[in-house]
């Protein structure tokens, strides 16, 4: 009599073999323990919403009164910023009043780049196209960040770089007005050009800030999706 042969036993998958096949199949996982998802996640999407949800909280602080840009400009080159000659120089800045003023008229400027700035980001986000995201994932605190700001290239300069020389050129505060008057047309451009970098600098630094600190937290979020990526007990 033959014994009926009994269907093999399914051996357990590893997490890190479930993990390797997903990469190669589209970035999809199952993360168990996600309340709040059903079905397989995407990691190309995690990404996404990590940059998401830290540009979103950068942008809420660059687009406040005072704070981050008070300190981001406080700690500008103003001489290299405004380019011009030395007596100019020394005409613009020699009081710490005026200095002062100075530094507070830029923040306000880095805070209408920053509304500026903010959609273009989002935009780039929503569209990205997210290669390698487990490494991503892997990758250290501002490995996302890094990687966008590569993606975009120069988008967010040239989304503020034009309208924030307008700015310079056509302020009506008097600080502003002096400062431009003093100086002559190529050197305006230059420090227009300047300004808009540093601008853009704090921006990514705010961007990469913000995804650290979901990094370290996931949980603060209340994001199902971050934290069954990021969260405790995730190894990825």
């Amino acid at each position: 009599m033959t014994m009926p042969i009994s269907p093999p036993i399914a051996r357990p998958i590893a997490r890190r073999q479930l993990i390797a096949g997903a990469a190669a199949l589209g970035g999809l996982v199952l993360l168990p323990g996600c309340a709040g998802t059903a079905g397989p996640l995407s990691l190309e999407e995690a990404v996404r919403r990590l940059l998401l949800v830290a540009s979103e909280r950068a942008f809420a602080r660059l687009t406040a009164p005072g704070g981050v840009w008070d300190e981001q400009i406080a700690r500008l080159d103003l001489p290299a910023l405004l380019g011009g000659r030395g007596e100019v120089l020394a005409r613009i800045l020699g009081s710490a009043r005026v200095r002062g003023a100075l530094e507070a008229r830029l923040a306000d400027l880095a805070i209408d780049a920053s509304y500026r700035a903010a959609p273009v980001v989002a935009d780039a986000v929503r569209v990205i196209g997210v290669r390698n995201a487990l490494a991503i994932i892997r990758g250290g605190p501002d490995a996302a960040s890094a990687y966008l700001r590569a993606e975009m290239g120069s988008a967010l300069i040239d989304a503020i770089l034009p309208e924030l020389g307008e700015a310079l050129r056509l302020s009506r505060d008097p600080l502003i007005g002096d400062v431009v008057a003093l100086l002559a047309g190529p050197e305006v451009a230059g420090m227009a050009e300047r300004f808009g970098r540093a601008v853009e600098d704090a921006i990514w630094d705010e961007i990469a800030r913000e995804e650290a600190a979901i990094r370290a937290d996931p949980e603060a979020t209340r994001d199902p999706l971050l934290i069954g990526v990021f969260g405790a007990g995730q190894r990825l």
